[in-house]
């Protein structure tokens, strides 16, 4: 315990934040860009929904390194997109924290989509239909009504993206690699200490994710909760 308690006083903190930083602007970015597809797709019709559905969930069921290598192919400074971005703007993406937000992102954001289209889904209709009748504008009666209405979904959906791309691994280290200080997350160091056979440090990196984990999940019963006391138990 003592050598447990030594270790994490020593620790270098940065994939932490590092992390954290990552996942905060994932999720900024999937919790926008998920209500924008979540309430275009549910407007299409059933074969339209479907194939667009199916590309947007796609990166939840592809493992996380083919996810990386076609983020890889996109971005690769030695391919036609990513030469452009670099020599137009300067952007680069492979070994940046660039691009740990973009692998964080494509990998968290089917979670955010798929749990705000299933809150938007079990919005009574009649709402959004009193809504108009009474002038308001669609933007008013998405940010007033909808989302309200879908907002324990919403919450739920939007700290699984974050806890997601927190703990993103895969797509991370093959667009962004292993830099320390600059694109090293937590997964990472994790996965080089246990191969450098420091178990000890693993263990603290996993006992700090466990936490993090276990709060997200505390907060995901606190706001489905709030919605469901009122339900009579069976």
């Amino acid at each position: 315990m003592s050598a447990f308690i030594e270790t994490a006083r020593q620790l270098d903190w940065s994939p932490l934040w590092i992390s954290l930083k990552t996942g905060l602007v994932a999720t900024v970015i999937s919790f926008f860009l998920g209500l924008w597809a979540a309430r275009s797709v549910i407007r299409k019709d059933y074969r339209k929904k479907s194939v667009i559905d199916g590309i947007l969930t796609l990166p939840m069921v592809l493992p996380p390194t083919v996810a990386g290598f076609f983020l890889l192919l996109i971005f690769s400074r030695r391919r036609a997109f990513g030469i452009f971005l670099d020599e137009s703007f300067g952007i680069q993406v492979v070994h940046t924290w660039l691009g740990c937000i973009i692998a964080a992102t494509v990998i968290a954001f089917p979670l955010m989509y798929r749990n705000a289209r299933s809150a938007f889904e079990q919005i009574d209709a009649n709402l959004v239909y009193a809504g108009r009748t009474l002038g308001m504008s669609e933007f008013s009666i998405f940010w007033r009504i909808v989302v309200p209405t879908a907002g324990p979904g919403i919450a739920g959906g939007t700290i699984l993206t974050f806890a997601r791309a927190m703990g993103e691994y895969g797509a991370t280290s093959m667009l962004a690699g292993n830099i320390p200080g600059k694109t090293g997350t937590v997964s990472q160091r994790i996965a080089m200490v246990i191969q450098d056979g420091d178990y000890v440090t693993a263990g603290v990196w996993v006992a700090i994710v466990m936490v993090i984990a276990f709060a997200a999940v505390f907060l995901i019963n606190m706001f489905t909760g709030k919605r469901m006391k009122n339900i009579r138990k069976w």
